[in-house]
């Protein structure tokens, strides 16, 4: 793949439908634990009213975001209780550093780790992976985002709270198109009724 030349880029090439399969490790119980999801990405331009009202709400004049993008999730987890809620959706808004391009601010609506407004450092890395760092409270997330091919995202995250990680995280997600998307059965869509989780 060619070189990503900032965040916005990134993003652009992130929007679309992405099928998900994840592999979490609760590191305290030393057992892992598998889920799937479906994830959208709707890459938004600077002047989109939602990057306005993520700036607007996190004080930062919008004039200074580059884009984000508008994410929704749903899926499932195999320890997920009954009526267990894991969908959702978040606004996310990039505002870059005025000397380097290439990290700054993300933005969000809402945090994974906590449904509240949550700021979070990014930087490309030589690999030209999105690393996002973010900071709660009681916890801090480092998360790890990059390309195999145009179609196939790795993602990764580590949980860190209360002096430890409790939790290692590893994505492969693969895009989806229309052109090869099956049709869904009786099965698919009765799962789907059911499947719930993060993205």
């Amino acid at each position: 793949m060619n070189s990503i030349k900032d965040a916005k880029e990134f993003f652009q090439q992130s929007a679309g439908k992405w099928r998900s399969q994840r592999t979490t490790h609760h590191l305290p119980f030393r057992r892992a634990e598998s889920g799937n999801s479906e994830i959208n990405v709707e890459f938004l331009d600077a002047g989109d009213e939602k990057i306005a009202a993520i700036c607007q709400m996190h004080d930062v004049e919008p004039q200074k975001a580059i884009g984000g993008a508008f994410v929704s999730w749903d899926g499932s987890m195999a320890w997920d209780k009954e009526n267990e809620d894991h969908k959702g959706t978040t606004v996310f808004a990039l505002i870059p550093d005025s000397e380097n391009p290439r990290k700054g601010k993300l933005l969000r609506e809402r945090g994974y780790a906590e449904i509240v407004p949550v700021a979070g450092e990014y930087h490309l890395d030589r690999e030209d992976g999105l690393v996002l760092i973010t900071e709660y409270e009681t916890m801090s997330i480092m998360e790890r985002f990059w390309f195999v091919s145009p179609d196939l995202r790795l993602r990764s995250s580590t949980v860190k709270r209360f002096g430890g990680f409790n939790t290692a995280t590893f994505c492969a997600e693969s895009r989806v198109s229309e052109a090869t998307e099956p049709e869904p059965t009786t099965a698919d869509t009765d799962a789907k009724a059911f499947a719930i989780s993060g993205w």
